[in-house]
């Protein structure tokens, strides 16, 4: 199988997916609305995408240098399809996983892409109701794409407790931030990436996938980042999140990383690693604790662990340099605003609390946010 990796004209451009799942206005359930409002969309769009489910819909931006006109394209996608979906009674909604409907009462398109998924992964593959936010950055050399994807996914417990959004699974509290991040992880070629040295290394992947029937094609290696053939790395591990200052902080933080990452490249030094039995310790940290958990570091012998709010932070001083120039300095900064006043998980319980458990309400609150310039912070989260 050849995986043809075209460098971007323009290292950092960046592109979001945001897969938003489609909600019945009056009994607050997931609904299969997606291909009525894909057949009211302009024909021809390259911005509204159909997706797995029958009940999602995915918003896809061109492609960026900065962040606020990405964020620009998705709300102008945005404000297209509500004028769809207002009269249908649907409404969307930016989550990881819906806090109530059942998983298996959701249909899959009649695709033969998805009947595979579908029939293959059998039970798991009838649980994955679940929602993500896609970001890609661009790379302006294929030697740079296997080194920045490894080192992207290296921070994906900062990905994840940031935008980590599917609290409550089926009516239950899961106790993970992040439910949807076990859940899609149990479908094969899904998961980190594997620590590779060269982009033939990596052919020789796809290849022997390819010869043992795993995969028909590039896009079936389903990796948290994985190097994409439209010449970008694809950071895939955020649960969806319902504000555009959370997909403008996470696009920013992938974007600073990446552009920090190239030019360690370009001056001939390494990015450090970190062993991948580590890296699945510290991803399964942030989906189950979210910002409250220590991670291990790649200074074992020096202090194996620390908060992961506290490198997280610094990091956050690191790259706001790259930012101004990038543009991004506001949204990057909204990182930290984030992890202080609470990512959406923390709102979401937030809700619940105060409902006595009620996640009707839950759903009320995402319907209100997603779309929204900020998040909502109950006191109980921030004040």
């Amino acid at each position: 199988m050849q995986f043809d990796f075209v460098p971007s004209p323009r290292s950092g451009s960046i592109g979001i997916e945001w897969e938003l799942a489609l909600v019945d206005s009056t009994s607050l359930e997931l609904t299969p609305a997606a291909q009525p409002i894909l057949d009211s969309i302009e024909p021809g769009s390259t911005r509204v995408h159909r997706e797995y489910l029958q009940n999602m819909i995915e918003l896809v931006t061109g492609v960026h240098s900065r962040v606020d006109e990405a964020l620009a394209d998705l709300a102008e996608s945005m404000a297209q399809v509500r004028t769809v979906t207002d009269p249908l009674g649907v409404a969307l909604l930016g989550s990881g996983g819906h806090p109530f409907s059942r998983s298996a009462d959701q249909q899959p398109f009649d695709f033969w892409r998805y009947n595979v998924v579908k029939e293959r992964n059998a039970y798991w593959g009838r649980q994955m109701a679940i929602f993500g936010t896609h970001i890609h950055v661009g790379v302006d050399h294929r030697s740079k794409a296997l080194p920045i994807t490894y080192g992207l996914a290296r921070f994906s417990p900062y990905f994840l407790a940031l935008s980590a959004s599917s609290p409550f699974w089926e009516g239950e509290d899961s106790g993970f931030a992040s439910q949807r991040t076990m859940l899609f992880q149990q479908l094969p070629t899904n998961g980190l990436p594997y620590p590779m040295d060269s982009w033939e290394e990596f052919q020789a992947y796809a290849d022997e996938l390819e010869l043992a029937g795993m995969i028909s094609a590039p896009n079936e290696i389903r990796w948290d980042v994985r190097p994409s053939t439209f010449g970008t790395v694809e950071n895939r591990v955020l649960d969806s999140v319902p504000t555009f200052a959370e997909l403008g902080a996470l696009t920013a933080l992938t974007q600073c990383l990446a552009e920090w990452m190239s030019r360690e490249l370009d001056d001939g030094r390494l990015i450090s690693r970190l062993p991948v039995w580590f890296m699945k310790e510290n991803k399964w940290r942030a989906a189950r604790f979210g910002l409250d958990t220590d991670v291990v570091t790649h200074r074992l012998h020096v202090r194996p662990t620390r908060p992961l709010t506290e490198g997280l932070f610094e990091w956050l001083e690191k790259l706001a340099p790259i930012a101004r120039e990038l543009g991004c300095e506001d949204e990057l900064a909204f990182c930290e605003v984030l992890a202080t006043r609470g990512p959406s998980y923390a709102r979401q319980r937030a809700v619940a609390a105060a409902n006595g458990g009620d996640l009707r309400a839950v759903v009320r609150s995402l319907l209100a946010e997603t779309g929204a310039a900020r998040p909502t912070w109950a006191p109980k989260v921030g004040g």
